[in-house]
C-alpha cells in the first residue's frame, strides 16, 4: 500500500505543487494513489506519461503491442534512439524510471478489444486514450462508460487536434445526462476514410501540445481542480495559433 507520508525528497520534488493553494498537499495525496490507464505510449502517449509521472501519479498502467521505430522518434518524445527496436512499454517505463522513481508501471503488451476492456479498465481510476485508430477508441470509451471511469480522449491530425472529457455515467449542474463518445461520433467512420499518420504525416510538437493538454485534464480530474471539459471539445489549429471551443450534448436518442 502507497505511503500517506510524503519522504523529504518528495515533499521538495513536488514543492511547486504543494505551494498551489487550489492543489497543496492533499491535492499531491491524489495524485500519488491515483491509478491512472494510458492507451498508447505513442505520440500522444509519450508527453501524457512524462507530465503525469513527473506529476506523482502512483500508478501508470501502459497498454501498447507495438515496437519502437526510428520514425516513432520525431514526436514520441518517450523513446529514444537506443529504444529503437524495444517495445515501447519497456521503453516508456525506462523513461518514467528516469523521471520519478516513486511511479509505479504497470505494462499490458496486448491488443485492446472490445471484449478485454473492461476487465482492464476496472482496475484504474482514470483512463486516458492516445490510440490512434476509431476501433480502439469505440472500446475504450464503451469501457468506460460502462465502468464509470472518467476518460480523457484526443486525437490528432497533421496540423490540429482535440480534447475532451467523458463522464456519461453522471449528469451536469442541471440535472442532465453528460454526453458519450458516441454523441460526438455516432458510428464509426470508413476504415479508408481518415489516412493514417504514416500516410498523411503529422507535425511532431503538435502532438505535445495535444498530449500535454491531455494530462493537465487527468490533474484536474483526480485532483479536484479547475472545470474539466466535460461535454466541451477543445479544437487546435497549429498553423493558426488558435484554440476553439465547442460544446455538444447527450443526443436525443438517449
Amino acid at each position: 500500500m502507497t505511503s500517506m507520508i510524503f519522504t523529504d525528497e518528495e515533499l521538495e520534488r513536488y514543492a511547486r505543487h504543494i505551494v498551489l493553494p487550489e492543489l497543496g498537499g492533499a491535492g499531491q495525496q491524489k495524485l500519488k494513489h491515483a491509478r491512472v490507464l494510458v492507451i498508447g505510449a505513442g505520440g500522444l502517449g509519450a508527453p501524457v506519461l512524462a507530465y503525469l509521472a513527473a506529476a506523482g501519479i502512483g500508478t501508470l498502467g501502459i497498454i501498447d503491442d507495438d515496437l519502437v521505430s526510428l520514425s516513432n522518434l520525431q514526436r514520441q518524445i518517450i523513446h529514444d534512439t537506443a529504444s529503437v527496436g524495444v517495445t515501447k512499454g519497456e521503453s516508456a517505463k525506462m523513461a518514467i524510471g528516469r523521471i520519478n522513481p516513486h511511479a509505479s508501471v504497470e505494462l499490458h503488451s496486448f491488443h485492446l478489444t472490445a471484449e478485454n476492456a473492461p476487465a482492464l479498465v476496472r482496475r484504474y481510476d482514470l483512463v486516458i486514450d492516445g490510440s490512434d485508430n476509431f476501433e480502439t477508441r469505440y472500446a475504450v470509451a464503451d469501457a468506460c462508460a460502462a465502468e464509470k471511469k472518467p476518460l480523457v480522449h484526443a486525437a490528432v491530425g497533421r496540423f490540429d487536434g482535440s480534447v475532451t472529457v467523458l463522464k456519461p455515467f453522471e449528469t451536469d449542474d442541471k440535472g442532465k445526462p453528460n454526453p458519450s463518445y458516441r454523441d460526438l461520433f455516432p458510428e464509426q467512420p470508413p476504415p479508408d476514410l481518415i489516412p493514417s499518420c504514416a500516410q498523411a504525416g503529422i507535425l511532431g510538437a503538435l502532438t505535445g501540445v495535444i498530449g500535454t493538454l491531455q494530462a493537465m485534464e487527468a490533474i484536474k480530474l483526480i485532483t479536484g481542480i479547475g472545470k474539466p471539459l466535460i461535454g466541451r471539445l477543445l479544437l487546435y489549429d497549429a498553423l493558426g495559433a488558435r484554440f476553439d471551443t465547442i460544446r455538444y450534448a447527450r443526443s436525443e436518442r438517449d
